[in-house]
């Protein structure tokens, strides 16, 4: 590894730092670093001050600011040399002392032990004593070079060392969204945590990595040839084999051997616009195989990290499988860099700690989800669960409080003891009578705060009231609370909302004998079983009498389409369904046909065939505009069958004001339908509208037409309407 100098320091930092005040003061860091190591050694017999010089290196590769700089080269003056916390204060500042000193109190954490439950605690614990990210930021700069030069350590105390940065340190550089030093704190440490599974994994990528890579590069050849068409310009592709650790992650918690690995490699696609994104994913799914359920959509929702890209998992033309990642350039620094992308120096800029602190921030929204470990892929992550993170540090914007045992408790700002009870276990919370904080006695409206002892006072008599809504900050005890409330109150609401039932049945002249079986077939996906619940969620307010006789009404015209397949297949005619449409053909044993292009038609639409010499018979709506054009003589009358188990694709047309999120809300109103896109674009008008035109699959009209009210709901929408007819 090449040795950092005070010269390829300045140089690095001279490519954004350019005030002469700003550079002297970094030298002067330097000097006062170098005189307080003199004397001192590394392991490998380096002169201590080559460690402080690769931190800031580090640091000045992610472009942040001259105070962090400084702090990085003095970071372990406080620790391992006569250097005082004034001393700093007067040479350098306040801030640039305090982000030395929060450096020298996280080293001094030890982390006895690594069971996930106190790796949450480590980490809380971590960032709390810090209560400035950029502390954060230049620990992982510091870790990240003594990972590099751990070779010169003893094998216990090397294993150690990456045991603690693969349980620690590199899941906080993933929280923090700064993706390439988490990959190199895990691939390092990989080495010396299970050394016999790294050199397998090793070996096993450098014998078919020319094989690998020329299969990446032979499917950016074919993705840039299906992409030519679209007019997409300034675009960039790049592929790669995946770092070490995610292969090896893989094959211990899937027990699988590399070869049973298949998205090994990964093609990256950056474009200009998101509308760009979801254009050149529809490109890819319509040339490549799609992976079932490995499509994720990190543009519309964010990771709790700021990291936004589409995923998409395909199978190439040879078989090989790849997991390709769309993105804008914006989204690439943010995925490599994380939040110091956002926080990187500006040279015409005034920059005070609050300020910097607040743009972090402003940025890192859910920062109270930082502090949870999960896996990258966790489907659990909720990523509306944000804090409310404004001008104070973000020590302040989270409460960390302790149990009497010593365990601790991260809750928001303003949070009650009630709210911690809850946070413990929903028994505790309901059966709260009072709340001891440091060993005193307090309301249960008092407001925690950071370092607060908390013990609860409970009785198996007590039960939550009303008023507990309005003692409670936190969602999660406030929804504990209402839960509690209604199941007391199921009896009055179950014989409310079957008196509201039975009287809209009267006015509609409905008839129905209510059976358990019923409900859930027709609201399970409300978690709906019983006639009993069926009638409780009524009182509720949350289903709608009306709603349940759609429902009654539904299944009686399904009963009548049944009976009337009855007769017909009792009847002597030839009625032949062709399996790829789903179209019935009456007096042809073996029809040839399919769907005109020019209308879509889809299950429910009124259909009729024209016989064409060339494409046999091709299915129309009746409606359709090429229709007029053509002779009536060779048109049929056509059927579509029942239990249609296959989809269609519609093309829709989307008028509406211009907006940013536009695409991105018909994305998510998409989804929330369980549908999908086969390709959108949209084209920003001088007058400043927007024309979107999208290509969405369904399995019938009635689905269709629920899309095109909800799609109709978006606030800047003015119309939808289908193309063709």
């Amino acid at each position: 590894m090449s040795t950092i100098t005070i010269d390829d320091l300045m140089n690095k930092v001279g490519t954004y730092i350019h005030k002469e005040k700003d550079l002297n003061k970094i030298k002067e860091a330097y000097e006062l670093a170098y005189k307080k190591h003199n004397g001192q050694f590394r392991r490998s017999g380096e002169p201590y001050i080559s460690h402080p010089l690769n931190v800031a290196y580090i640091l000045a590769e992610l472009t942040v600011g001259p105070d962090t700089i400084m702090a990085g080269l003095l970071h372990d003056v406080l620790e391992d040399t006569d250097t005082t916390y004034d001393e700093i204060k007067n040479e350098f500042g306040e801030d640039v002392a305090n982000l030395v000193d929060g450096v020298t109190k996280v080293a001094k954490l030890t982390f006895s032990s690594l069971e996930q439950k106190q790796v949450e605690n480590h980490q809380k614990m971590l960032v709390a004593i810090a209560k400035d990210i950029r502390v954060v930021v230049v620990k992982l700069a510091d870790r990240l070079h003594n990972i590099r030069t751990i070779d010169f350590q003893a094998e216990e105390k090397r294993k150690r060392i990456c045991e603690e940065t693969l349980e620690i340190y590199a899941p906080l550089a993933d929280k923090l969204g700064m993706f390439k030093i988490k990959a190199e704190l895990e691939d390092r440490s990989l080495k010396y945590v299970d050394p016999k599974m790294y050199e397998q994994i090793t070996k096993q990528i450098e014998e078919d990595s020319s094989a690998r890579l020329e299969t990446i590069d032979k499917m950016i050849v074919e993705i840039k040839s299906f992409l030519k068409p679209f007019n997409i310009t300034d675009i960039t592709i790049k592929g790669r084999i995946k770092n070490l650790y995610s292969i090896y992650k893989k094959m211990i918690t899937q027990n699988k051997t590399f070869d049973e690995i298949y998205d090994v490699l990964a093609i990256r696609i950056i474009v200009d616009s998101i509308a760009q994104c979801y254009q050149v994913l529809g490109v890819i799914h319509s040339h490549y195989v799609p992976v079932p359920k490995r499509f994720k959509d990190y543009i519309a929702v964010p990771k709790s990290n700021m990291y936004q890209s589409l995923h998409t998992t395909v199978i190439g033309g040879d078989g090989q499988t790849f997991e390709v990642q769309i993105r804008t350039k914006e989204m690439d620094q943010i995925a490599e860099y994380g939040v110091a992308a956002h926080w990187a120096y500006k040279e015409n800029v005034e920059y005070s700690k609050e300020k910097e602190q607040y743009e972090i921030a402003q940025k890192l929204k859910w920062y109270g989800d930082l502090l949870k470990f999960s896996e990258e892929d966790n489907e659990n992550n909720n990523p509306s669960e944000f804090v409310d993170t404004v001008k104070e540090d973000l020590l302040n914007a989270n409460v960390y409080v302790y149990t009497p045992t010593g365990e601790v408790i991260d809750l928001q700002k303003g949070a009650t003891p009630l709210d911690y009870a809850y946070k413990i276990h929903t028994n505790i919370g309901n059966k709260t009578v009072g709340a001891k904080v440091n060993n005193r006695i307090v309301p249960l409206d008092y407001e925690l705060h950071t370092g607060d002892i908390v013990s609860i006072l409970t009785s198996n008599t007590a039960t939550p009231n009303l008023d507990w809504l309005n003692i409670v900050k936190t969602n999660h005890a406030k929804h504990k609370i209402r839960n509690y409330l209604n199941k007391q109150n199921k009896d009055v609401l179950i014989s409310q909302g079957k008196s509201s039932l039975e009287n809209e049945m009267n006015i509609n002249k409905v008839t129905f004998n209510f059976t358990d079986e019923f409900v859930s077939k027709n609201f399970s996906k409300t978690n709906i079983s019983t006639v009993e619940d069926l009638y409780a969620e009524i009182g509720k307010g949350n289903i709608s009498p009306k709603t349940v006789i759609q429902r009654i009404n539904s299944l009686s015209i399904s009963a009548s389409e049944e009976m009337l397949q009855k007769q017909m297949e009792k009847s002597n005619r030839i009625l032949t369904t062709n399996s790829e449409t789903g179209v019935i053909v009456e007096g042809l044993k073996k029809p040839k046909l399919r769907l005109g292009s020019c209308c879509s038609p889809i299950p429910g639409d009124p259909i009729v065939g024209f016989v064409s010499k060339e494409n046999g018979l091709v299915v129309h709506h009746k409606n359709c505009k090429n229709l007029q054009s053509l002779s009536t003589n060779r048109i049929l009358e056509l059927y579509w069958a029942i239990n249609i188990t296959r989809s269609y694709p519609v093309k829709l047309k989307i008028s509406a004001s211009q907006s940013l999120t536009l695409i991105t809300e018909i994305m998510n109103t998409v989804n929330s339908l369980a549908m999908s896109i086969a390709s959108i674009s949209a084209n920003n008008k001088s007058n400043l509208e927007t024309v979107v035109k999208m290509k969405v699959i369904v399995k019938d009209l009635n689905a269709l037409e629920r899309l095109i009210a909800n799609l109709k709901k978006i606030n800047k929408v003015h119309d939808v309407e289908r193309e063709g007819i």
